[in-house]
């Protein structure tokens, strides 16, 4: 069977799964994401056996320890995506929420209420934990999923997608419920764009050139998210530790992910203390400072930063840092560059952050905080199937709630319209 013909497949049975999916109770679909959270962290060995084949094969490819660190499973990121599915089965099931009902003046009974958007299609990069995220939110609300995940990863894949067909047998639902590429040969992502037939939304998640495609190319309505240039703002009355703890965190703790920030502002009345300090923890840390004339004046170690720095997204341990005169500059330096996924202020000056919380346009704006919280596990939706950074139906982290939709339910008694 070619490519086509095996995607065209498995869509099918995708579809067929989702009318299962779709009237499915909510516990038994909790009973497969407990199942399948067990079948996890009995399965260790087995998963680290096989993403110890990608990590080998990505440091061969020479991938940078960022990518690599995005790449890597370990018995600890293995039990936070157990633990992650055990908060997806105490959240609400959406699905079957009367949203709103209302009453006319000829007696008909007028609801709107939650449905699954019913296949989803996720292309993703070398993110293995995505696989898992994605299966449980997916399932939980009601969704087939097809997944396409990165070259990179695909042992990790293809491992954890057994495990959760398991599960889901186990359990007397559709195994095509939840299904995996099986090939990295690009013809699979373009026979997916043409499945509008099938498929009722494409997520994709990773770098700018993967979603630009997928925008550009898909006839399946898609769902734009990650794409990450994220700032971080040090006003003149910020607290310059907490300042330094946040853009820290905001860069380091994993810079490989779109919520890490990537460009830095600093005002000029605090550069001159905050700046060096900054600079000897990232140089410390092996992280690359790239900067404005002004800010390498300050420190010379600074690289010299050019114009497509201030729009670049490095996934990577490299900042921009520029010097501004005012909140204004700020703002209008992170309009022109940003991507609308998270940007932060670090003030104690109310006026100057409630202004920069209405004037940032963004799926998540901050004050004193690290952009790193941009995540559905840490905002309390126990995952995310993506963090969407465009405004029609869904708007930053993806959880439970963003993969419905809705219908209106009419219930009359013979009424018909004159």
């Amino acid at each position: 069977m070619s490519i086509k013909d095996e995607v065209i497949e498995q869509a099918r049975k995708a579809k067929e799964a989702a009318r299962v999916l779709a009237n499915t109770p909510t516990d038994k679909k909790d009973n497969v994401l407990l199942r399948l959270a067990d079948k996890l962290e009995e399965s260790v060995e087995k998963i680290l056996a096989a993403n110890k084949k990608d990590m080998e094969a990505g440091e061969k490819s020479g991938l940078t320890r960022a990518l690599l660190d995005r790449l890597e499973l370990s018995e600890e990121r293995i039990a936070g995506m157990a633990s992650g599915l055990r908060e997806i089965v105490q959240l609400e099931d959406p699905v079957g929420e009367a949203v709103k009902m209302w009453r006319r003046p000829n007696g008909l009974e007028i609801g709107q209420v939650r449905v699954p958007l019913g296949v989803i299609g996720i292309i993703y990069e070398a993110r293995p934990n995505v696989t898992i995220d994605v299966a449980g939110l997916c399932l939980k609300a009601g969704n087939a999923v097809i997944l396409r995940g990165g070259s990179n990863a695909f042992n990790s894949n293809r491992i954890l997608a057994e495990i959760i067909t398991e599960a889901l047998v186990a359990e007397g639902l559709p195994g095509e419920a939840v299904q995996l590429i099986q090939t990295t040969d690009r013809e699979a992502v373009e026979v997916l764009f043409k499945l509008n037939k099938y498929l009722d939304v494409l997520i994709p998640r990773g770098g700018a050139g993967l979603i630009n495609k997928v925008v550009s190319e898909s006839r399946v309505p898609v769902i734009e998210t990650g794409v990450g240039n994220c700032h971080v703002y040090v006003d003149a009355a910020a607290d310059l530790d907490m300042a330094l703890n946040i853009v820290f965190n905001a860069k380091t703790s994993r810079p490989s992910v779109c919520n890490a920030a990537e460009s830095l502002l600093i005002h000029r009345s605090v550069a001159g203390e905050f700046l060096p300090r900054l600079y000897k923890l990232f140089e410390e840390n092996n992280v690359e400072l790239r900067g404005c004339s002004d800010s390498r004046t300050i420190e010379p170690g600074i690289n010299p930063a050019s114009e497509e720095d201030w729009g670049t997204e490095y996934l990577d341990y490299i900042m921009s840092v520029k010097l501004v005169d005012d909140l204004e500059e700020a703002v209008n330096h992170i309009f022109k560059y940003g991507t609308g996924h998270s940007e932060a202020i670090v003030t104690n000056d109310y006026t100057r952050a409630n202004y920069f919380l209405r004037n940032i346009d963004a799926a998540a704006v901050y004050v004193n905080a690290s952009t790193r919280f941009t995540d559905g596990g840490q905002f309390g939706l126990g995952a995310e199937t993506g963090i969407s950074t465009q405004k029609l139906h869904a708007r930053g982290p993806m959880g439970l709630k963003e993969l419905t939709t809705t219908k209106y339910i009419i219930r009359g008694n013979g009424q018909i319209r004159n």
